[in-house]
């Protein structure tokens, strides 16, 4: 289906790069085409191979490049709503996402991670749990790892856990792997997917090709996710932080157990492990039941989940500064990652938030802040709306400010020894920054300079 085609590719990112690099191997004439004008030809081509001849395209798309087009490639950022996808759609084009784009060519066995919190956390666990085991292990997908770029490396030996988000999950067709997960689904992306409904539906497709062989690890304390346990077609393995369980992962006061209907395996005790706050539990015991679906030994996943230490913009320590302790948690794009770190911290909070506006609201988010966070410091697009909804429940405790320098030096200001500074804007980057990550590199370069 690839070989000799042509193929537009919408999306120079990361994910567009990799489609890119992996159908020139595979024999395809790909056409890298983003609408953002601004770019330069100069600058997509230096991510590109030398000399590799790709056509690049800019701009508007030329009519006579919509006809030729057999296959389309859409990038995770490319909404499958877009009058130019559904032109081509219409038109007989066959749309692939690049995560159905590197399945295609992927071997090996596949272990896929999704929810709307903790995908990065646990995908990085279970990569560490899996290398424990393992020779030859891929870590890829929405963690920064393009599955496009690895895919043709693979092997029938290797093993690959996959970070899938929503988007990557809007186009795929035939992706099917053998462990799937769905950690958790509340409000998020919706200025995406439009309703919650459709938001759930997306992420429930990670298991769709998913039969009595494979398994799905679903969290049995989040009501949307339990229900659908009792509709999919692979075997279910739980994980609960709350429920004792009698085939699952599961704790039991301070100790994390494995029980498989008949024996109950000590996994660890929750104060072995370097992750804080009760999300990062969840998280472990969910890298623990994929590994066991995976086919590791508990002794290999123990070992592994005591050793681990947060990944970076993930509640990740970055310094001591005349006693105040400051927290980059930069990945708490919304509200429910920001609740969590909130309630991680042991301290006296000053918090920064605010940044792209996802039309979500924050009340959850500001009902935590009773008796945890002293002050408020908001930047970004959303700085107003947060501040309204906050004075609204009686916190007025709020500075603005008009980027991260400043929100950086208002924290310094107003942090006292014992407190923790923590950036958890509960909001995407966008608008400001690139990406979450260049987000959380310029608080702690910051932080480091104070």
């Amino acid at each position: 289906m690839i070989r000799d085609k042509k193929i537009l590719i919408i999306g120079s990112g990361v994910s567009g790069i990799g489609a890119a690099r992996l159908l020139l191997e595979a024999g395809a004439h790909p056409v890298l085409y983003d609408s953002n004008e601004r770019l330069s030809q100069e600058e997509v081509r230096s991510r590109l191979p030398e000399n590799c001849g790709i056509r690049i395209l800019l701009g508007e798309l030329p009519e006579k490049e919509k006809k030729e087009t057999e296959v389309a490639v859409l990038s995770p950022g490319v909404p499958i709503d877009l009058p130019l996808v559904e032109e081509m759609r219409r038109n007989g084009v066959t749309i692939w996402g690049e995560v159905e784009l590197a399945y295609h060519f992927a071997k090996g066995k596949l272990a896929a991670v999704t929810g709307t919190n903790g995908k990065t956390t646990t995908t990085a666990l279970v990569g560490e749990i899996l290398r424990s085991f393992y020779q030859e292990v891929f870590v890829v997908g929405n963690i920064g790892n393009a599955y496009t770029k690895e895919a043709l490396r693979m092997t029938e030996e290797s093993v690959t856990v996959a970070e899938i988000s929503s988007f990557q999950l809007e186009t795929i067709e035939s992706f099917h792997p053998q462990v799937s997960a769905v950690l958790n689904i509340t409000p998020d992306h919706l200025n995406r997917h439009h309703t919650m409904e459709c938001y759930i539906e997306t992420k429930e497709r990670i298991a769709e090709n998913q039969g009595a062989s494979d398994t799905c690890v679903l969290n049995y304390d989040d009501p949307l996710t339990r229900q659908f346990g009792r509709r999919v077609k692979a075997k279910v393995l739980y994980f609960s932080r709350k429920h004792i369980l009698d085939q699952g992962i599961y704790l039991d006061g301070s100790s994390m157990i494995y029980g498989d209907g008949e024996t109950r395996t000590k996994i660890c005790e929750i104060k072995e492990l370097k992750l804080l706050g009760a999300h990062n539990h969840e998280n472990v015991m969910a890298a623990a039941a994929i590994g066991i679906a995976m086919g590791v030994p508990v002794s290999q996943i123990r070992s592994t989940v005591i050793r681990f230490e947060a990944v970076e913009h993930r509640i990740e320590f970055v310094a001591e500064k005349n006693g105040a302790v400051y927290y980059n948690d930069s990945k708490g794009t919304n509200t429910d990652a920001s609740i969590k770190a909130v309630e991680a911290m042991t301290r006296p909070v000053v918090l920064i938030g605010g940044g792209y506006d996802k039309h979500v609201e924050f009340d959850d988010w500001v009902k935590t802040f009773p008796g945890r966070v002293k002050w408020l410091v908001l930047l970004g697009a959303t700085a107003r709306q947060i501040a309204d909804t906050a004075e609204k429940y009686g916190f007025d405790r709020i500075v603005f400010a008009e980027d991260m320098e400043e929100a950086v030096q208002l924290c310094a200001q107003k942090a006292e020894p014992g407190d923790a500074v923590l950036l958890s804007p509960a909001c995407a980057s966008w608008g400001m920054f690139k990406n979450y990550e260049e987000r959380g590199r310029v608080f702690k370069e910051l932080v480091k300079k104070l």
